[in-house]
C-alpha cells in the first residue's frame, strides 16, 4: 500500500515543482531600466554667421556618457533621464582667429586664401536632461523611442587653430562662452538613431565682434547619429 501512496506524492510534487518552475520562467521584470550608456557623432553646421563667413572642411561633434533612466509610468515607457557626458566640437570656418595683446581679432580670409585648417575646437562636460517615451517590454529589445529635452554644457576648454604651409596659430580663446545649452531630439528604433541639437545660446560671448564691427553670435546645430546601450 506505501508503494502508490509514495508514487502519488511524488507525482504531485514534482507537478507542483513543474509548475513552479513554469511560473518562474514566465515572470517579467517589471523594474528594467533602458539606455543607460550613449554614444553619438555629429555633423556641426554653423547657423547665423556674419556677412562673408561660410563653413569649410568637415566640421564634426563626438559625444558619449552615462545617463539615468527614471520610469514614470507603470509599463516604464515614459520616464525622464538625468546625464553626465563628454563632447568634442569642430567648427571649419574662413573667420580667422588672431592674438594682439589681451584681445582676439577676427577677420575673413579670403576665398583664394591659402590655408590648410582654421578652427574652434571645444571640450564640454555635458549634462542632458530628457522627457522619454518608447513603446519596450521587458522581453522586447527592439523598440521605437522618441527622447527630447535640453542639453547643458561647461566648454572647460576652447581653442582657436589656424594652419597654413608657413605658420600655425593656435591658443585658448577666452571669447568663447563658458556656459552653452540647447534643445535635443533623439528619435529612432533599435541601434541607429537620429539626434539633433539646436543650442540656444551663441559660441561665443556677448557683445563680441568682427573687423567690420558686425556681431559674431553664431550657433551650433548638430545632426548626426546616437546609439544608447543598456
Amino acid at each position: 500500500m506505501r508503494c502508490p501512496f509514495i508514487f502519488t506524492i511524488l507525482l504531485f510534487s514534482g507537478a507542483f515543482v513543474s509548475g513552479q518552475a513554469l511560473v518562474s520562467n514566465t515572470e517579467v521584470d517589471r523594474k528594467y531600466l533602458e539606455d543607460q550608456f550613449y554614444f553619438g557623432l555629429t555633423y556641426n553646421f554653423a547657423t547665423n554667421l556674419p556677412a562673408d563667413v561660410s563653413q569649410r572642411n568637415l566640421s564634426y561633434g563626438l559625444q558619449a556618457g552615462f545617463i539615468k533612466d527614471i520610469p514614470l509610468s507603470y509599463q516604464r515607457n515614459m520616464g525622464i533621464a538625468i546625464g553626465l557626458g563628454y563632447g568634442i566640437n569642430s567648427y571649419y570656418t574662413n573667420l580667422l582667429a588672431t592674438q594682439q595683446g589681451s584681445d582676439v581679432v577676427y577677420s575673413v580670409l579670403d576665398s583664394d586664401a591659402d590655408f590648410k585648417r582654421n578652427k574652434i575646437a571645444t571640450h564640454v562636460l555635458e549634462v542632458p536632461f530628457q522627457f522619454r517615451w518608447r513603446n519596450s517590454t521587458p522581453e522586447e529589445y527592439k523598440f521605437w523611442r522618441i527622447y527630447t529635452g535640453v542639453k547643458l554644457g561647461y566648454v572647460f576648454d576652447g581653442r582657436s587653430k589656424f594652419v597654413s604651409s608657413s605658420e600655425k596659430i593656435v591658443f585658448v580663446n577666452k571669447d568663447i562662452r563658458d556656459f552653452q545649452y540647447g534643445l535635443t531630439l533623439n528619435v529612432g528604433y533599435n541601434t541607429f538613431n537620429i539626434h539633433i541639437y539646436y543650442a540656444l545660446s551663441s559660441l561665443f560671448n556677448d557683445g563680441v565682434t568682427g573687423e567690420t564691427g558686425d556681431l559674431i553670435e553664431f550657433k551650433p546645430l548638430k545632426v548626426g547619429l546616437i546609439f544608447f546601450i543598456l
